[in-house]
């Protein structure tokens, strides 16, 4: 499956496919199972994975029987499919797979398209009562947007993607306000005073009312997620539950607190601002645009250590000169290359990071990066790894 379909992930933009045709003719062969459960959907640049855990946790703390399609995985392709936050059984996967290859090779489907359609047959045949799904990547010509969800979330727009969404967050937007459906409420995570404007566009004719959880959600919340950025995740997911209660969802105020103060343990949610050891403190963050590396940084910069090491890769279609220059220059890097195709050269990174007089050393993989930070740090220091999601997964989680 990994090696035989055409994967984002791996290769980049030849796997992407900017069209439903394939997503649907899918979803035909499987007898439409997506029409079988209710759901959520979940878009945005940054926080879309968290408020997506978020929302699954409120809804299996409430008792619902609540599937869980995300993407991309950490260590096991399993991730991506859960139900109350148990993998998808391995040999249930390879029976679909068995079952359905003549299709998914005489259609050409990529590797995504393959995974929506077996997350909604798994939904289907197991009967849940709801599923959140989040959107993969966009939202309009996504195909997650097949659904026709309770409600459509969006939870920011920043720039990431370009090459595919838009140069501009206007652009991105209406790619990310595509999910947005007829007489269908919108929660927006942040009120952005750009974009604001391009999904009020897009839903008045639509007959779909928008929600700012920004400004309908007071206080802080309280999460068992350790990021700060974790405050607008709250307040979207919140957002989100009043209006399932509003369609008469059985979710208590107690729900939503219970649920918000055990997700990781409820939905196996991993690589947000964790906390991997504490002299040296170490903590692993799977943000890799402007906007939510912006966000880490600043919390990074609260943190109090005596020297601070950046375990740092990247993959090689991202705008550098855009995120290098928000990295802090007092830390000593250990520059490494995710072991993945799509992955940067470690000594690329490091030449273009020394233009933003980010200094440090080059190594052969993440673990013998991380080793060397681990060695070098005293018990005082801070020790962060990050760039990339496939960075962080390949950590011992």
């Amino acid at each position: 499956m990994f090696s035989r379909l055409p994967m984002y992930q791996r290769q980049g933009s030849t796997a992407f496919k900017k069209d439903l045709t394939n997503i649907r003719a899918f979803c035909e062969h499987l007898g439409n199972p997506h029409l079988s459960f209710q759901s959520i959907h979940v878009a945005g640049t940054n926080g879309k994975g968290s408020s997506s855990h978020m929302i699954s946790s409120v809804l299996q703390t409430a008792g619902y029987k609540t599937g869980l399609y995300t993407s991309p995985h950490l260590k096991d392709f399993r991730e991506r499919i859960r139900i109350d936050g148990k993998p998808v059984d391995q040999q249930w996967v390879v029976g679909f797979i068995e079952n359905h290859k003549k299709f998914l090779e005489d259609q050409g489907l990529s590797f995504f398209e393959l995974t929506v359609g077996m997350a909604f047959q798994y939904f289907a045949d197991q009967k849940v009562d709801i599923a959140v799904v989040e959107v993969g990547l966009g939202g309009r010509l996504d195909s997650t947007n097949i659904l026709n969800p309770l409600i459509s979330v969006i939870t920011n727009i920043g720039l990431d993607h370009t090459q595919f969404l838009g140069e501009t967050h206007e652009e991105i937007a209406f790619e990310k306000g595509g999910i947005i459906k007829p007489n269908t409420p919108v929660v927006v995570g942040e009120y952005q005073k750009n974009v604001m404007p391009v999904f009020e566009e897009i839903a008045a004719p639509l007959n779909a009312p928008i929600f700012v959880a920004a400004h309908l959600v007071k206080g802080p919340c309280k999460t068992d997620l350790l990021g700060s950025y974790q405050q607008k995740n709250c307040k979207t997911t919140i957002q989100s539950l009043r209006l399932l209660r509003d369609l008469n969802f059985d979710i208590t105020d107690h729900h939503i607190s219970e649920g918000l103060q055990h997700v990781a343990s409820n939905t196996g949610l991993k690589g947000r601002w964790q906390l991997l050891g504490s002299r040296p403190k170490i903590v692993c963050d799977t943000a890799h645009n402007r906007e939510g590396l912006e966000i880490v940084m600043e919390q990074l910069s609260k943190e109090t250590y005596e020297h601070l090491h950046m375990v740092l890769g990247v993959v090689n279609d991202k705008d550098l000169s855009t995120i290098l220059s928000i990295f802090p220059q007092e830390a000593t890097y250990y520059f490494c290359k995710p072991d993945i195709p799509r992955g940067l050269d470690a000594d690329d990174l490091r030449v273009r990071a020394e233009k933003f007089n980010l200094k440090g050393n080059v190594y052969n993989s993440v673990m013998e990066a991380l080793d060397s930070a681990t060695q070098k740090a005293t018990s005082n220091d801070f020790i962060y790894i990050g760039g990339s999601t496939f960075v962080v997964a390949e950590l011992d989680l």
